[in-house]
């Protein structure tokens, strides 16, 4: 299973409450997913949820590059309380080459680990919940993840000021602070941003920034 089969996808390591729900998500998206765990009774439930779900050892070098890991542009472990585990699949994905690594961390300590050995973004699902549902409550933010060292990722409308413009023409970064990275239009797909990209009236935003910049640029456009 690599790229011919899921160009663009996403690779989901670990199928606990985080990882199904993860996983699910962006299937429902319309983004093409490779999920593994270990867990037969586990792979046998999400094989009725999800297109491409794989019984195979998650710390295995072997069994991970066999599924295709290396094609894959993106990879989440999201592994739960084998911390163990989440450590070593991480490693691994690492040693394998995938160019963006997202780790989820229980604790604290667990994230310092996770990105000692290599991973580019580590969350904290259980943590960071409050923070999101409080953000989500604005009505302004359709949805918000914030990373370490206080940056965060939202999904948001486009606010009234950029629309009939280009985002060159709109200066979001300039006058915000933040940068976005991805436009949708109703009915269509994300693409990613460019200066030339124009924006209409109902289309959404991918933002990133920091997260008092963004929670700034919510507050202030309309």
């Amino acid at each position: 299973m690599g790229r011919n089969i899921l160009e663009g996808g996403v690779l989901v390591v670990g199928l606990g409450r985080f990882g199904s729900a993860l996983a699910e998500s962006l299937a429902r998206s319309g983004t093409q997913v490779l999920a593994v765990d270990p867990r037969h009774e586990v792979v046998q439930e999400m094989a009725n949820r999800l297109t491409h779900v794989v019984e195979a050892d998650w710390t295995s070098e072997e069994a991970l590059r066999q599924l295709g890991a290396a094609d894959f542009e993106v990879a989440v472990v999201a592994i739960g309380t084998d911390i163990e585990a989440s450590i070593l699949a991480t490693s691994v994905l690492v040693d394998i080459g995938v160019p963006h690594i997202w780790a989820k961390a229980v604790t604290h300590a667990h994230g310092r680990i996770l990105t000692r050995v290599g991973a580019h973004h580590v969350v904290f699902p259980e943590q960071d919940a409050g923070k999101r549902v409080a953000h989500l409550l604005t009505e302004k933010i359709l949805d918000f993840i914030e990373l370490d060292n206080g940056f965060a990722i939202t999904k948001m409308r486009a606010p009234q000021e950029a629309w009939g413009r280009t985002l060159g023409e709109a200066r979001l970064r300039s006058k915000y602070g933040v940068t976005v990275v991805g436009v949708k239009r109703y009915g269509q797909t994300f693409t990613y941003a460019q200066a030339d990209t124009y924006v209409e009236q109902g289309d959404l935003l991918i933002v990133a920034a920091q997260t008092e910049a963004l929670e700034r640029f919510a507050a202030e456009t309309s």
